[in-house]
């Protein structure tokens, strides 16, 4: 991919023509300011950032509109710089590893594959399955007997589907991501512990993605559902029964107990644990390493373990960072209370009679 100047302006129709333009300015790809070339472009969101501008090595930089003239790289002005840059961006992203179906792939008898799908090597499409439109299958997957895939989805190679998920369009699931293993559920006889079948699924709808290891357990009955837009990060756990809403992040480590269920727009941050049976509310916010064992409100903010309010936590950490200056004060004041009891005491004693 090879864009100039008029490509470039023609992919971002709220950016203003500029004054001049460098008709034998070519982009080859994009790159930070610090280690860019001049066939790359950048980005630059604030007028702070000029000095780095002024002395990258970049072709060209998208800069906000209010952003200084300096020489050095050729400034295309835009509103959304950064938006702007990624969507640009996407079109240098690598191009499929995989073309057509690998010789090594074995695809049962009853799979349905829709146009363009391309399987890598050792992949397993088991019987029944549904793959849509230009579906790019990872080499050594496995897709359960009935699972469905929607168009455009990449399922990254190691990665196993068990048997009648079903993912939306445009789904992107990283290598070693686990999709519809058995829920965690075992039954206490007086005896040991047996093992509650996992007869439910998983549906993910539309535009998830689910990072690298990460696992998103079936339901004991009925689905786990992951809904539209939702950003899972690498390594969560995600357990049996849960509904997550529309558009979530869930950072790295988070794990999501069964039950319970996560509103729309809320961010769920690093290693923050989510007991079962609980509602995090619609555009809550769970500060990282948090423990949530009770429902937390639409629009709040909550931070620690147990997780409450943040600045309620905030104000007893800061609490517990004076506890060794009043501990020292304590027992100094200490020492004086005593001194001065024993000095009453004398007193109490030579008093005349």
């Amino acid at each position: 991919m090879v864009l100039d100047l008029a490509q470039i302006h023609a992919l971002l129709p709220d950016a203003p023509a500029p004054a001049s333009a460098q008709a034998s300015l070519r982009i080859h790809g994009v790159n930070t300011l610090e280690l860019a070339r001049e066939t790359d472009l950048c980005f630059a969101e604030k007028p702070e950032q000029a000095a780095a501008v002024e002395k990258s090595g970049a072709g060209a930089v998208l800069v906000p509109l209010e952003f200084p003239e300096l020489s050095g790289p050729f400034l295309i002005r835009s509103p959304r710089p950064r938006e702007n840059f990624f969507r640009i961006a996407a079109l240098f992203g690598p191009e499929p590893e995989i073309r057509g179906i690998h010789r090594s792939a074995v695809v049962e008898p009853g799979a349905m594959l829709g146009e363009e799908v391309a399987i890598g090597a050792n992949a397993v499409i088991a019987a029944d399955v549904r793959i849509g439109d230009r579906c790019i299958i990872g080499a050594s997957c496995y897709l359960g007997q009935g699972v469905t895939l929607g168009n455009d989805c990449i399922i990254e190679p190691n990665v196993t589907i068990q048997r009648n998920c079903r993912l939306g369009d445009r789904c992107i699931v990283h290598s070693g991501a686990v999709i519809g293993g058995d829920g965690f559920g075992f039954h206490w006889d007086g005896t040991g512990h047996r093992k509650i079948p996992q007869l439910g699924r998983v549906v993910i709808e539309d535009d998830v993605d689910i990072g690298c290891n990460s696992c998103v357990d079936r339901a004991t009955l009925g689905e786990t559902r992951i809904r539209r837009g939702t950003k899972i990060d690498n390594l969560v756990q995600v357990a049996h029964n849960t509904d997550i809403g529309a558009h979530v992040i869930l950072v790295s480590q988070a794990g999501v107990a069964g039950s319970s269920t996560v509103g729309t727009g809320a961010v769920i941050a690093g290693q923050v644990a989510i007991s079962d049976h609980v509602n995090v509310g619609a555009g809550a916010r769970v500060g990282g390493q948090s423990g949530v064992t009770k429902d937390v409100p639409g629009g709040a903010t909550v931070f620690g373990t147990p997780a409450r309010p943040m600045k309620d936590t905030l104000r007893e950490l800061a609490a517990l960072a004076q506890l060794p200056d009043l501990l020292k004060q304590f027992r100094s004041q200490t020492q004086e209370l005593a001194a001065l009891r024993e000095r009453v005491q004398t007193l109490e004693q030579n008093r005349p009679k």
